[in-house]
């Protein structure tokens, strides 16, 4: 889970802080140059099931657009929006709605 990359509320606009974390990401991928990852965007329950399943692909493409920005070889990336299928936490509160809303990085073999 990549903590500190956040979006702006119903958005795939990343926040300005979100940007520092990723930038930190990005110059850890270029040093490791052979591993290729999937990034991963998740959400809560707020919404319904289609619309969250096509705002985490967006939000997992904005980050790999971001990481490309800063010089990943884009062919090393891979996004995937999971909607809120696989979620962390309780749905019923919000510091657990909070948890869901996440982007995960797995390496790709």
């Amino acid at each position: 889970v990549l903590e500190g990359v956040n979006f702006e509320p119903n958005s795939s606009q990343l926040t300005e802080d979100s940007k520092s974390t990723l930038d930190h990401v990005a110059f850890t991928l270029k040093d490791w140059r052979k591993v290729r990852v999937e990034i991963g965007g998740h959400t809560d329950t707020s919404g319904t099931e289609t619309h969250n399943l096509g705002l985490s692909q967006a939000r997992a493409d904005a980050v790999r657009d971001f990481l490309i920005s800063q010089g990943v070889d884009e062919s090393r990336l891979v996004s995937k929006g999971y909607g809120e299928s696989e979620p962390i936490a309780d749905n019923n509160s919000g510091r657990g709605r909070a948890k869901n809303r996440r982007v995960e990085l797995t390496k790709i073999e």
